[in-house]
């Protein structure tokens, strides 16, 4: 399993670094920059707004097919002719909620027209993962690794079109990127449908209302934790936009979508360990195989990289952000100098969420793979009251940057008991001198920035290359990633 965990990991990573980086800091950060803050920040916005009920378009299948279809092979022609139409009826039901939602929340006008787009994408996003689910759960990653990256090409081609020939400048809107995500998923799902129905036979969509009501009732715990998570997850801007006054809100909306787009971007690459992971994990645990090296493994992994990302960008947010975002039309240049002063600090601490969140793909991903999950709902529960209550507090005060303080509790702190969970129920052996590595790469992470910085003289992107470079070279000399391991396992029959 390590080695099918090795070479699939390493496809995902080569795909997705290929893709995911133009696309969201190509097309998706331009976007931005070309319609302006205050309106990528309403685009922000809704989009969040969809994705905290984005469960209701799943209840948790796709995990529970994930995982049932790794152990269960022989049920996917039966499952996919019954889910599908259980799917169908799911969109009706999130469109029913997200617009009583919306109406209730003061969305009105072209709040409500993007919403019902945006709400669409998640429908057909919904459908195009489920599919995915069945692919990974036959441990077919070679496909849906490419499949994994398919929209967002197809979205770079359209965007890029649009936004690089300059054939409707000055024309392009908000909208049109919408329209842009809708036709991407479309040509996905149906790609993504034929390479299931050539796996799967021929199929007939039939009503099964007590099938339904089994796959609901054991999706449940799923779609629960899911649901919870998806509130602490994406509510920050929804409730920056709502807190502070109009337009303030939706402009500190799009401040804070400035850093959360590189928060984004690692998190993209972080969720490949759980694409993967979760059918393995199932895999091993339903053959009672021990998954304490594999957990080592691709914990080892996510950590070095999260650690060196996180550090890194404490050094260099400030030019980052000059590097991605230029001043807006109309803008003075104390409040562009302002804008990227906040998203800076927001970048910092969303950077060291990201080392939670990291960490939390691995655990979680176990504790699912396990069924602990009315543990994992306790834990998400305490993280969303966390948050909410912390948004609500420094928000008022701290506008987006407060959020980002928000957010940064919330993932410790869910990462911190997921972790001891972990730990009491699968009884691993705690290794000391795995954590002084850590302990010491962070020290030398931190040294090496302030030589980079203060002491010698260069330009701040062969510095930041340089940190990032000397990163992989000190996780590596620590054996934290240990290149004679990946060979032998590679090499293994």
């Amino acid at each position: 399993m390590q080695k099918k965990f090795l070479k699939n990991l390493g496809l995902l990573l080569f795909l997705n670094l290929m893709v995911k980086p133009m696309w969201i800091l190509g097309v998706d950060r331009q976007v931005q920059n070309v319609v302006g803050t205050q309106e990528y920040g309403l685009y922000f916005t809704i989009f969040n707004f969809s994705f905290l009920f984005y469960i209701f378009l799943d209840l948790g299948i796709t995990n529970f097919n994930n995982r049932n279809i790794a152990q269960n092979n022989q049920l996917l022609n039966k499952h996919l002719a019954g889910i599908g139409i259980l799917k169908l009826a799911l969109g009706i039901l999130y469109a029913v909620i997200i617009f009583a939602i919306g109406i209730l929340w003061g969305y009105e006008g072209r709040e409500l027209y993007l919403l019902a787009w945006v709400g669409f994408n998640q429908f057909l996003l919904s459908l195009i993962l489920y599919l995915r689910s069945n692919l990974s759960g036959l441990l077919l990653f070679k496909t849906d690794s490419f499949l994994s990256v398919l929209d967002r090409v197809l979205m770079i081609l359209i965007c890029g079109f649009l936004l690089w020939f300059n054939f409707f400048e000055g024309l392009f809107t908000i909208e049109w990127f919408v329209y842009s995500q809708t036709a991407a998923y479309i040509i996905t799902l149906i790609i993504a449908l034929i390479a299931v129905v050539n796996k799967s036979g021929r199929f007939k969509f039939n009503w099964n209302l007590p099938f339904f009501l089994l796959i609901a009732k054991r999706s449940a715990p799923f779609a629960l934790l899911v649901l919870i998570m998806s509130f602490y997850n994406r509510i920050d801007p929804v409730l920056i936009e709502r807190i502070l006054p109009n337009p303030l809100g939706k402009e500190q909306s799009g401040v804070y979508a400035q850093a959360f787009r590189l928060l984004d971007a690692g998190q993209n690459f972080a969720f490949l360990f759980a694409v993967l992971l979760l059918p393995l994990f199932s895999k091993m645990l339903s053959i009672k195989e021990s998954v304490e090296k594999l957990v080592k493994l691709s914990f080892s992994i996510i950590i070095s990289g999260s650690l060196i990302i996180a550090i890194t960008s404490q050094f260099f947010a400030t030019e980052l952000m000059q590097l991605m975002y230029y001043i807006n039309p109309g803008e003075t240049e104390q409040h562009y100098i302002l804008r990227i002063s906040q998203s800076a600090t927001i970048l910092k601490l969303l950077m060291f969420s990201f080392v939670a969140i990291s960490t939390n793909y691995i655990f979680g991903t176990l504790l699912t793979a396990n069924h602990n999950l009315k543990q994992l709902n306790v834990i998400a529960v305490v993280g969303l009251l966390i948050n909410i209550t912390l948004n609500l507090i420094l928000i008022p005060y701290f506008y987006s940057v407060g959020s980002a303080y928000a957010s940064l509790a919330t993932q410790c702190t869910t990462a911190i008991l997921q972790l001891i969970l972990v730990y009491k129920i699968f009884k691993f052996k705690i290794n000391p001198k795995f954590i002084i590595n850590l302990i010491s790469l962070s020290i030398l992470l931190i040294a090496m920035g302030y030589v980079l910085t203060e002491v010698i003289n260069i330009r701040w992107e062969l510095s930041f290359i340089g940190m990032v470079v000397l990163g992989l070279f000190f996780s590596f000399m620590l054996k934290l990633l240990n290149i004679k391991e990946f060979v032998a396992i590679i090499k293994e029959e």
